[in-house]
């Protein structure tokens, strides 16, 4: 029976690489140029081939300056936000727990706002959102260290006092903020976007993703065994505070990268975790890579959406969260049911 699960579940693994593969290639097509898709693979595989140039060298520009980033970044946040938001549900047994519960979103939110109020570059907006990102959590995790001793309720209890303050010093940003420029600018990032997405914010973003995802693969037998509670754990030989840390951390870095990149992006990290545990089962392990494959192919599928409507950029969190709200309704009548 064992050995039958795990081919249900490898032959799902398979079919969500190829939908999300098939979804890559397809995404290519969408925007203003159009491009064949026979186009598209020739100038991806001519980075590595030597295949004679047909195609004019604005395709070249267009596919791999312009697509090639967004796509891979749209991937790469849905799948960190993903895991992001299954391994705080579980360390936390907390069906509605997403990954901003510890105010990463706001403390990248207000050290964007802070940066583009000071006439800061792109890459100085990244870059100061991910270290108030990481602020944001080492405040919440030290609150409850001195108050609380590490307990899951107070961490989450920090968590939202430093959101909530970050969210109050955004507004206080905003009113000082120019309205003809600066205002409209720190309003759509915290709206999310990934239309400046660029191959360098691919490169910034892969270290932080795999360094946390290599922590949470090697420590995944003990983050499942203190799913089934503190008790049990220690009872197994599970380290717990260490669990949490790693847990903590590595939730940590994949959502401020994700953030620093693009923005506030709300409702994958809570949504997604629950349809990869419908498709899995309550095996962390499962979960975590189902997770990435749904979360990414998710968001890759709302971003195409956005580039698909001419004349005008939505906000990527604003989609999001109109495809998660009725979502969401759905997951309350499971709570009602329980939730394991």
């Amino acid at each position: 029976m064992k050995i039958r699960s795990n081919d249900h579940f490898k032959l799902k693994i398979i079919l969500l690489g190829c939908f999300t593969l098939a979804l890559f290639l397809a995404s290519f097509l969408v925007g203003r140029y159009a491009i064949s898709i026979r186009t598209v693979i020739d100038i991806i595989l001519s980075q590595f081939i030597n295949i004679p140039q047909y195609w004019d060298d604005t395709l070249n520009t267009v596919i791999l300056q312009v697509r090639l980033p967004r796509i891979v970044l749209a991937i790469l946040v849905g799948g960190a936000l993903s895991v992001s938001g299954a391994s705080y549900q579980t360390l936390f047994k907390n069906p509605m727990v997403s990954p901003d519960i510890l105010g990463v979103s706001a403390g990248a939110g207000f050290g964007a706002a802070l940066a583009m109020i000071n006439g800061a570059t792109w890459w100085e907006v990244q870059s100061v959102a991910f270290i108030f990102g990481l602020i944001a959590v080492i405040a919440a995790y030290t609150i409850a260290h001195f108050f609380g001793g590490n307990t899951i309720t107070v961490l989450i209890l920090a968590g939202i006092v430093v959101s909530s303050l970050f969210h109050s010093l955004i507004s206080i940003i905003k009113t000082l903020a120019d309205t003809d420029n600066q205002l409209p600018s720190i309003t759509f990032w915290l709206m999310g976007s990934l239309g400046k997405g660029t191959n360098s914010d691919v490169l910034m973003m892969l270290p932080a993703l795999i360094f946390s995802l290599s922590l949470i693969y090697i420590f995944r037998n003990q983050i499942n065994t203190l799913a089934a509670g503190e008790d049990e754990a220690i009872t197994m030989g599970v380290n717990v505070p260490l669990v949490k840390l790693v847990v903590v951390v590595s939730s940590t870095l994949m959502t401020v990268s994700a953030v620093s990149v693009c923005g506030i992006v709300g409702w994958v990290g809570l949504i997604v975790p629950h349809i990869a545990r419908m498709l899995t089962g309550a095996n962390f392990s499962k979960i975590v890579v189902t997770s990435f494959l749904v979360g990414g192919a998710f968001l890759l599928m709302i971003d195409d959406i956005i580039r698909g409507v001419e004349g005008v950029e939505l906000p990527l969190g604003v989609l999001t969260a109109l495809v998660g709200t009725p979502v969401f309704v759905f997951l309350l009548s499971r709570v009602k049911k329980g939730w394991t």
